[in-house]
């Protein structure tokens, strides 16, 4: 739904983001106060949690401006080659032996890409931009897949909130004189989008951003970012409802869409069998 919200409010993305990382980190506090729950974390720790939340800012800002710049689905097809960028990320953040798998589903994930920027260069920022928010969530999902190990997933996701507020802030003079639109910020939400702004920050970012984290735990970044990629499915569809005619795109962008998300599906699937065959 992340996509669809983004589209549906009527705030930039740059201020989208403030307010969405700003009342995630409200309803943290609250629920950590009800919880009776304790910050975790050492001052060098939470600094680097902190600093981890510029990516998540930044992140977002490029995938709501990509969902308003071209629309929902270019949004999310690019936010597809997540597995592709952490494919190339892991090991080397994680010092780590590359899997030749991994990059071999990456390099099908890029020809999808082709395709989809053949058939639709008309959307070639709003795709790019997509594409750039995918490689930062790529980043920030390998930093907690190595930040869980050592603190609680909610004190986590508290800090990177508070961090993507912060930053997304200080970035508001800079934004107000080169990129808002008529020199204005715009933080004055409408009664709609409080509404949207609270399922957003509630549900997508409290529930999904926190559950997601302490997910890494158990499975690698790759794996977590993999079943990311079937958002397009879902979220397309939705978007087509919701949306209508604006979300209908051409021949060629679903053929692109096809290879990237049979790529996503075969991934498990052969390396579940590669795994068996060197065992």
């Amino acid at each position: 739904f992340t996509a669809i919200l983004g589209k549906l409010l009527t705030t930039p993305a740059v201020e989208t983001v403030f307010f969405r990382t700003l009342l995630a980190f409200i309803g943290l506090l609250i629920y950590m106060a009800i919880k009776k729950k304790k910050f975790d974390v050492d001052n060098k720790g939470a600094l680097e949690i902190l600093l981890v939340g510029v990516s998540v800012s930044a992140h977002w800002i490029l995938f709501f401006a990509a969902a308003k710049v071209a629309n929902v689905s270019i949004a999310l097809a690019g936010m597809s080659t997540a597995t592709l960028w952490t494919a190339i990320l892991e090991p080397i953040m994680l010092k780590r032996k590359p899997k030749p798998l991994d990059f071999f589903f990456g390099f099908l994930i890029i020809i999808g890409l082709y395709v989809i920027f053949k058939f639709e260069f008309n959307h070639a920022l709003g795709l790019t931009m997509a594409i750039f928010s995918a490689g930062l969530s790529a980043f920030f999902s390998i930093r907690n897949y190595k930040l869980i190990r050592r603190y609680n997933h909610i004190t986590i996701t508290v800090l990177e909130m508070l961090g993507a507020c912060i930053i997304t802030a200080l970035f508001f003079p800079f934004y107000k004189i080169y990129f808002a639109e008529g020199n204005v910020l715009q933080l004055t939400p409408t009664s709609q989008d409080w509404i949207w702004l609270l399922i957003l920050s509630q549900v997508c970012t409290v529930y999904a951003f926190t559950h997601s984290t302490e997910i890494m735990k158990r499975l690698e970044a790759f794996t977590v970012n993999l079943t990311i990629n079937l958002e397009p499915i879902y979220g397309i569809i939705l978007a087509y409802f919701i949306f209508g005619d604006s979300e209908k795109m051409s021949s060629g962008f679903y053929l692109g869409g096809l290879i990237i998300l049979l790529s996503v599906f075969s991934y498990p699937i052969l390396e579940k069998k590669l795994r068996r065959f060197n065992n």
